[in-house]
């Protein structure tokens, strides 16, 4: 009888264990493409990530470098006082996207140029993205807002 119950415990722990397994290698299998790393311009210049990486790249828009082309692709360069990334993206740019201000974009470099999937901006005029004032404020540009 006492046998009985210690197998039974055992099974109960071997199976609980391999459900464990189960649902971390699912969890990270779904995961696997919603995980994008940020990178500031000087990150991405010093180690270029593979063509195929998926990333985030943040930083202020550079005056003079919005060039909007046909339709609906627009070209700008990224920086963050230490280095420059050019940008190109294909479709409607947020609202209050503009030179000289901070943004976002996800998407993939190929050693050239940034391709951006999605861009996002500023929403008022104080907020940036955390990851782009840290980029900023490791490059000494960052200035703090003026306070009111």
């Amino acid at each position: 009888m006492k046998s009985l119950k210690k197998q039974r415990r055992i099974q109960i722990i071997a199976v609980s264990a391999v459900a464990l397994i189960v649902a971390t290698a699912l969890i990270g299998y779904a995961m696997r493409d919603g995980i994008n790393y940020f990178r500031a311009p000087s990150q991405v210049m010093e180690t270029p990530p593979g063509p195929s990486e998926v990333f985030r790249i943040g930083g202020l828009v550079e005056e003079g470098s919005l060039v909007r082309g046909e339709g609906e692709v627009i070209r700008f360069a990224v920086t963050d006082g230490g280095a420059t990334v050019p940008v190109v993206y294909q479709g409607v740019l947020p609202d209050l996207f503009e030179e000289g201000q901070g943004m976002v974009g996800t998407g993939t470099y190929d050693g050239q140029v940034f391709a951006a999937t999605e861009i996002l901006a500023k929403h008022d005029e104080s907020y940036m993205p955390k990851e782009v004032v840290d980029a900023l404020k490791e490059q000494g540009v960052y200035q703090e807002p003026d306070a009111q």
